[in-house]
């Protein structure tokens, strides 16, 4: 299988800086076009570490995609690297130059003299084409592994991949074997209690299971040759039954799901919250489907609880739901009540046919902000399994519930 791995250069992203976006976009699209990386590494502005590097991944790997340091700076040593590993002079690439001095004549500007730093590259390189920007990509061949080089700038990286370095590679690699995923996002269940359930399947050759643990969610994943459907989804349906208290949503994540539920069922949808300080309405509106649904949005103080919300705060949360949605004039409203220094905390969903309300406490320690995505993700999956039509209430492992009250809408009036 054709080996391919990501290097990332300069001192910023080595020492988190900035964040490596890059790494990320470009891992989930090699993976959408069947080349899955082997390996990300990152190194800083040193010339003798980057050629070490360069010199490393290619005795080991088959392709090697080098992001930044193709700059005008004196820290930008891509170049001159790939020049010593391959034992390759710089030479003036002319064709580029010409390209540098429209991109400045086309601002109505001289091209600083730095820039021709730019146009400097490896003897044998092959220019990979840059639409947006001065930073010359090139592509070269050390020992036996091939090496895409590109800049740094995100627009320009990602224009380059798309354009020209994927379509390269399926033109160099067209029998590559490819590999396709699965995708189960579940919550309310550890990573140990799904793998547990999961790890005793019994896979056919070529097919494999991955996970990834973000909070709040567990992601699985099914990895196999790409175009067995039939296979694939003979898997994905066992995986569905062992797993299905848990999954929120397959092959997209919970909030794009709960973006085509109220596409369809047209539901308006308004929201109060207390415990999850406004992290709800950020995190669900979000997504445009659900933004052009939703009514008002109010967050409210933990200090905003009445006589009646200490003496029942269930009743205190169906107060504030139906509240919220007939001030709102919404067929739906999601509510998370106060949390308490107890570690208990209320959510309730109000619909046309009744409200529901459940009180929970946390079961393990998180910090103030994962209690706010933990208490907005559990509100959510109430109004996901309702819009979904089923039971809206189910347990929750990373949580003990401690009541749940459902009341009719014939109960309520």
């Amino acid at each position: 299988m054709l080996k391919i791995a990501m290097l990332s250069t300069g001192e910023e992203v080595l020492h988190g800086d900035i964040v490596d976006t890059n790494a990320a976009w470009l891992g989930r699209q090699c993976f959408q076009h069947g080349f899955a990386l082997a390996k990300r590494s990152t190194v800083g502005d040193s010339q003798a570490t980057i050629t070490e590097e360069l010199m490393m991944l290619s005795f080991n790997y088959d392709v090697v995609i080098v992001n930044g340091g193709l700059g005008p700076t004196s820290d930008d040593l891509s170049a001159v690297a790939a020049g010593e590993a391959a034992e390759q002079p710089l030479v003036l690439f002319p064709e580029w130059v010409k390209v540098m001095e429209g991109f400045f004549a086309s601002r109505n500007k001289k091209m600083p003299e730095s820039n021709l730093k730019q146009a400097m590259l490896p003897e044998k390189a092959t220019i990979v084409d840059n639409p947006i920007g001065t930073a010359c990509g090139f592509k070269l061949l050390i020992n036996d592994c091939w090496f895409y080089f590109t800049p740094g700038v995100p627009s320009e990286f990602k224009r380059m991949v798309s354009e020209q370095i994927l379509p390269d590679l399926s033109a160099m690699y067209p029998e590559e074997p490819r590999l396709e995923c699965s995708y189960f996002y579940t919550f309310g269940s550890s990573e140990s209690g799904l793998s547990d359930i999961l790890d005793k399947m019994q896979l056919p050759e070529g097919y494999s299971l991955g996970y990834r643990s973000y909070l709040p969610f567990i992601e699985i994943k099914l990895f196999g040759p790409a175009g067995d459907d039939d296979v694939r989804l003979k898997l994905a349906q066992i995986i569905y039954r062992h797993i299905e208290p848990f999954l929120v949503s397959v092959d997209e994540p919970m909030l794009d799901h709960l973006g085509h539920l109220m596409q369809d069922k047209q539901q308006t949808l308004s929201i109060a919250e207390q415990s999850s300080k406004g992290w709800l309405s950020y995190w669900l509106q979000g997504n445009s489907n659900i933004e052009q649904l939703c009514g008002h949005s109010w967050v409210l103080s933990q200090k905003v609880e009445a006589d009646l919300g200490i003496k029942d705060p269930l009743a205190a949360a169906f107060a504030l739901a139906g509240a919220t949605k007939e001030k709102c004039g919404t067929h739906l409203a999601l509510v998370t009540g106060p949390l308490t220094d107890d570690d208990q905390f209320t959510v309730a969903l109000s619909a046309p046919e009744g409200e529901w309300g459940q009180i929970f406490r946390f079961s393990r320690r998180y910090t103030a902000d994962d209690q706010k995505q933990v208490i907005g993700t559990l509100a959510a999956d109430m109004l996901r399994r309702y819009l979904s039509g089923k039971p809206v209430f189910t347990q929750y492992n990373a949580t003990l519930k401690v009541k749940e009250l459902y009341l009719p809408a014939s109960a309520l009036n």
